[in-house]
């Protein structure tokens, strides 16, 4: 069976080391409200920048705190390194539930767009958005190792 497009299994652990701190950091900061833009403020290059109460400007230097970037590309590089690595023993039928676990996760991500796209309007449905990078990788990684341990407790018990 070819996995031309799965990682090494290796990557599993840095994804694990990636993906739950940046996953708490991001609830956290949500849950309780805090302002990710009092940390790690650099200048840094941007393509586009629309500030309010500034002129907007193409391939400008600015300001910014990059620690809600950082959080970003932790939580989707470990979301991916979690989810397509290989498992140590990679078969058909593991390939099987990875298939339909991101078919599933896909139908309930956009199922869920769609409901909060009748209910949820103004900032609060940025809001949804903005989670929605992240809901696909955290419904997908749930279901394919929730599927994989009923697989293997199935197993055990034979």
């Amino acid at each position: 069976m070819k996995t031309r497009f799965l990682f090494p299994n290796s990557y599993k652990t840095l994804g694990w080391v990636l993906f739950v701190p940046s996953l708490i950091l991001i609830i956290s900061s949500s849950v309780f409200n805090l302002s990710l833009d009092d940390y790690l403020t650099i200048k840094v290059f941007s393509i586009y920048q629309e500030t309010i109460g500034e002129v907007p400007g193409f391939f400008t230097v600015i300001t910014n705190s990059v620690s809600d970037e950082l959080l970003t590309f932790g939580m989707i590089l470990g979301g991916i390194f979690v989810g397509f690595s290989k498992l140590k023993v990679e078969d058909e039928m593991i390939s099987k539930i990875r298939y339909e676990s991101l078919v599933w996760a896909t139908y309930l991500n956009y199922g869920l767009i769609l409901f909060f796209a009748l209910f949820i309007y103004g900032m609060p449905y940025l809001n949804v958005l903005f989670y929605n990078m992240f809901t696909l990788l955290l419904f997908f990684i749930i279901r394919f190792h929730y599927m994989i341990y009923k697989l293997n407790k199935t197993n055990q018990d034979d």
